[in-house]
């Protein structure tokens, strides 16, 4: 199948049924699409009518939670808070010795209440670092919650109690270095700053920014996305159950920290984006929203549909205008104030369906329309996309989509939801299934080819083997189900090994066929670059709260005596395969021949001719190869060099003449040497770096 993520319609539609050019088995959906579209018009039109403009909505964070300001000319800081339910509220802190009834709020009609504490009264008292919350007074009792839109929250020991803080350093982090190009496709790196450190600890902005993006940058990607970032009670959650929206999470540094490692990841021509949880949020009531002015219904549905039955998670209501504004202004906050340069939307299945998605197959294109999809749920799917684009040019936003929803990642004005990819969710999933289930000599080669090119055409994907989904505990990585324990014990250079020399053999020929097949893009969690031989477990009651399983152990890799630096190694090699050729951008691969009985995969893309042996045991000498192009070909990454820990057999830098000789319906073809459980890549003369 020839895929072509940037085709655009045929012809011009007005009323977002344009998908249906590119896909006609939307056509019976074509009212609904019209309808999606006229919902998400009169969403923004009513936007527009009252803000002006959608990026002016969006300004929320510099009106709601503390500001500086003035009032009858005085200067000092506002601070409103919107709980349309409640009964009354105070400021508390270190600022008025957490007195209830010293500092009250007054509400508006709209539900906002509000206080301002002018410098000549409160200046030498609410200082920058004053520990503050709010009192609420509701019909749940009285509570002291922490403000929603607080840019920074702490957790006080010994009692693990959070506390918000108000942030307003003297001197704001002074910007070096803007948004860099990309060189060639998205090379995204996976990370989470508090497990990048070997030390059994937490690890920080600056150790990550200092220690680990130079890592990255030298690996050859050009993109890092950080996880676990948005405040949250329980690192545990891996960063996906966020009480406080607007504030970094301190448990890594401070708020100039995070901008000092997304400034320090731009001059290294890094671009950095947020794993942004807009799906659902934790049910906490003391740390996050959880009944905030003492209703369930102020920014989450009431009752049943308000709570999350797989997450243990509160379901945000997308169409109420004041959580659209908060969700719009967070992520217009995380653009601006942090220069993020783009976003991936976690749980959007959950967020787009309304039953989340869980059980089941989307084998109908009914299912991506109503009644079982929250039409409002798109609507801000589709004003976040084009806020992100607005705001930001060159910012990117991944969709993290299981259902396939059609159009998700083309413009909204086709009928689409506006994301720039959607993540492959079926490729990593299929891998693990074909190791959990059959050995590698059964592996269906037409199945391989058939699964990592059965995407949606006209979309761009995000092509991964695996993410940190399978490192988690109660899976495994490939590395762990290719080697299992002999990955602590077999890992030397030079020790044949016949577990290990599988293993690394077939984990560089996974990643390097999902890499060339899956997608316009490609992503890598931290560590499963060079095989990293544990999972993650978070401290956690179970486990005594260790730090053992939440590191990443980079003496393995540092090591050049290991297979894990040899791994490393043939990832870099990978990679440049998209900086010398444009990889991944390219449109026209085809299968060139697959043979199932000889376990043979090969086929073109771009250029360049890859050419897969799995078989465990079979090599082939003097193999006819069908070839693209009547051009002599030369050898430009082989997975068995020596230099990634393989046996050599094939001479580095090796020249392929081609001879007039059909064959695999091409009229020329190359003879090469192709070793058992090898794949090479060939380049023609010409088809030189860029």
């Amino acid at each position: 199948m020839t895929t072509d993520a940037n085709t655009p319609a045929k012809r011009t539609r007005t009323d977002g049924t344009g998908l249906i050019d590119l896909d006609p088995w939307l056509e019976p959906h074509a009212g609904a699409l019209r309808r999606r579209y006229q919902h998400y018009q009169r969403v923004r039109e009513r936007i527009v009518a009252a803000a002006g403009s959608v990026e002016n909505f969006a300004l929320a964070y510099k009106q709601l939670g503390f500001n500086r300001g003035a009032h009858d000319g005085r200067p000092g800081v506002w601070y409103r808070e919107w709980a349309p339910k409640a009964i009354a509220m105070s400021l508390i802190g270190d600022f008025n010795n957490w007195d209830r009834f010293a500092d009250p709020l007054i509400a508006d009609d709209n539900g906002v209440w509000s206080i301002f504490l002018p410098d000549e009264q409160y200046g030498d008292r609410l200082t920058h670092g004053s520990r503050v919350k709010v009192h609420v007074h509701s019909l749940i009792g009285p509570r002291d919650r922490i403000p929603a839109y607080i840019r920074r929250v702490v957790d006080e020991p010994p009692n693990h109690n959070f506390c918000g803080q108000y942030w307003n350093p003297p001197q704001p982090y002074a910007w070096k270095h803007p948004m860099p190009p990309l060189k060639g496709s998205l090379r995204i790196y996976e990370a989470h700053v508090g497990m990048a450190v070997e030390e059994q600890r937490l690890g920080t902005y600056r150790e990550f920014a200092a220690d680990v993006l130079p890592r990255i940058a030298s690996a050859g990607y050009n993109a890092v996305e950080l996880m676990a970032i948005q405040e949250h009670p329980y690192y545990g959650s891996f960063g996906y159950q966020v009480s406080n929206f607007f504030a970094a999470s301190s448990r890594f540094g401070t708020p100039e920290e995070l901008m000092e490692l997304i400034d320090t990841a731009h001059g290294l021509g890094l671009r950095v984006l947020l794993d942004v949880v807009h799906s659902h949020a934790v049910k906490n009531v003391l740390e996050g929203l959880n009944q905030f002015d003492g209703t369930d219904y102020q920014y989450f549905h009431a009752g049943g549909r308000g709570q999350h039955p797989a997450w243990d998670s509160l379901c945000f209501d997308y169409a109420k205008w004041e959580v659209l504004q908060f969700l719009l202004s967070n992520v217009r906050f995380w653009l601006e104030e942090y220069r993020f340069d783009g976003f991936r939307f976690d749980g959007v299945t959950s967020m787009i369906h309304l039953d989340h998605g869980f059980g089941r197959d989307f084998s109908s294109y009914d299912h991506y329309f109503p009644p079982y999809t929250d039409e409002d749920a798109i609507a801000y799917l589709e004003l976040a996309n084009e806020l992100v684009h607005t705001l930001r040019p060159g910012a990117v936003t991944i969709a993290e989509d299981v259902s396939g929803l059609a159009g998700l990642a083309r413009p909204v004005a086709e009928g689409g939801v506006g994301f720039d990819y959607r993540l492959a969710m079926g490729i990593p999933d299929y891998w693990i299934k074909l190791l959990k289930e059959r050995r590698d000599e059964q592996w269906p080669m037409e199945q391989v080819y058939g699964t990592l090119t059965n995407r949606r055409r006209h979309e761009k994907h995000v092509a991964y083997a695996e993410s940190h989904d399978q490192a988690l505990v109660g899976d495994k990585t490939i590395a762990m189900w290719l080697m299992d324990a002999d990955l602590y014990w077999h890992m030397s250079k030079g020790t044949p090994h016949l577990v290990i020399d599988r293993g690394v053999a077939l984990h560089k020929m996974i990643r390097l066929v999902t890499f060339a097949l899956g997608g316009e893009a490609y992503l890598n969690f931290m560590g499963n670059e060079f095989g990293h031989p544990e999972w993650i477990d978070f401290p956690r009651e179970g486990n005594q709260f260790s730090f053992k399983y939440a590191r990443r152990q980079w003496s393995l890799v540092d090591n050049p005596a290991l297979r894990y630096h040899a791994l490393a190694e043939f990832d870099r090699a990978m990679l440049q395969l998209d900086r010398d050729y444009g990889l991944l951008a390219r449109a026209d691969y085809q299968p060139l021949n697959i043979h199932e009985d000889q376990k043979l995969l090969a086929f073109r893309r771009g250029p360049l001719v890859f050419a897969f042996n799995f078989h465990p045991q079979q090599s082939y000498a003097d193999y006819r190869l069908g070839v693209p192009e009547p051009a002599d070909y030369r050898l430009v990454l082989n997975t068995d060099d020596p230099a990634f820990a393989g046996h050599g057999a094939v001479a580095a830098k090796q020249a392929y003449p081609w001879q007039r000789v059909e064959c695999h319906a091409r009229p020329q073809s190359v003879q090469i040497y192709l070793p058992a459980r090898t794949a090479l890549v060939l380049a023609p003369a010409g088809a030189e770096p860029a």
